[in-house]
């Protein structure tokens, strides 16, 4: 029987960002560097697969540094830790190292700097994100202010209206973004923003690509865990671009074929935190289903690369 003709549209960039790249290294450094047992605090990166593969290696994932024994060195996950994580594994005289991304180290400053000229600091994220968690917990209780949406902007509680600044996860949707933005300075004129743009380049690249190609697909896969921030942010994106479907696949088995029966063209992205063999995996999956032509949409090219902390380039 011959297979239906697919046009396979693949975003470029999509993927392994260079926080995430570093992230995934330093563990794998760790462990060569002291051996095994590694402990390592949260998730290092948001995907099931990464995480199992570093267990092989190796690495033991706990939530608290409670879990940690005072004698194996413990990482700190690539979204970032509060101030209070890395003061109690020094209280320990734990060996630690912190894999927190370069671009979420740099709001963590700009919100002390904010702080330091006596501002206080709104944080547009999401709650209970590790991420947010580890920006707020930069500074005392009540320094920082979430809002989640523009709803939140109206209601949000300031100590002066004058003195404000703003920090955003580096995750979100820049569209989400920019309304909530346009909300805080319309009822904060004075409030201050980062002098660079918080969401990082990895998910504006990515998001860019999803919406150059949304106008030319029937249907969207991401693939991304569910509780990676910046892989549903894309799902949203490909949606709001006009993807009559969109669906997060963190494995070619989650694939919905009822849903994509009949469909002409597809479009595939990955998130930040999808290594590239679980996109092959998909892309191997439509090919026994399909007669597939595959067509790259390529928005942007990326050449970041972030060095991993001195300690692993030291020899034991």
């Amino acid at each position: 029987m011959t297979k239906p003709p697919l046009t396979l549209y693949l975003a470029a960039p999509r993927g392994f960002c260079a926080g995430v790249d570093r992230a995934i290294k330093i563990v794998e450094m760790a462990i060569q560097k002291w051996g095994a047992p590694v402990y390592v605090r949260h998730e290092i990166v948001h995907n099931k697969f990464v995480v199992d593969s570093l267990k092989e290696q190796g690495a033991v994932f706990v939530e608290e540094l409670d879990e940690c024994p005072d004698d194996r060195p413990v990482i700190f996950s690539a979204h970032g830790v509060a101030k209070s994580v890395p003061e109690a594994a020094e209280a320990r005289q734990m060996i630690y190292v912190d894999a927190t991304c370069p671009l979420v180290s740099k709001v963590h400053i700009e919100a002390e700097r904010h702080s330091e000229n006596g501002l206080q600091i709104i944080m547009i994220g999401h709650a209970g994100h590790p991420e947010t968690i580890g920006t707020m917990g930069q500074l005392p209780e009540g320094e920082v202010l979430l809002v989640e949406t523009v709803a939140d902007v109206a209601t949000v509680d300031v100590r002066d209206p004058e003195k404000l600044a703003f920090v955003t996860q580096t995750t979100l949707s820049i569209d989400d973004t920019k309304d909530i933005v346009a909300a805080l300075q319309a009822r904060f004129l004075a409030i201050q923003g980062p002098h660079k743009e918080d969401i990082c380049y990895a998910t504006t690249n990515r998001q860019e690509a999803v919406k150059a190609m949304a106008p030319k697909i029937d249907a969207l896969l991401v693939v991304g865990a569910p509780n990676s921030s910046n892989s549903r942010r894309l799902v949203e994106v490909g949606a709001r671009n006009g993807c009559k479907y969109a669906q997060l696949v963190q494995r070619a088995t989650d694939i919905d074929w009822r849903a994509l029966e009949g469909i002409k063209s597809i479009g595939i992205t990955a998130g930040a935190s999808a290594p590239e063999v679980l996109v092959d995996e998909v892309i191997a999956a439509l090919c026994d289903r399909f007669d597939v032509t595959v067509a790259e949409v390529e928005t942007a090219k990326e050449n970041v690369e972030f060095k991993v902390p001195r300690v692993l380039r030291e020899p034991a």
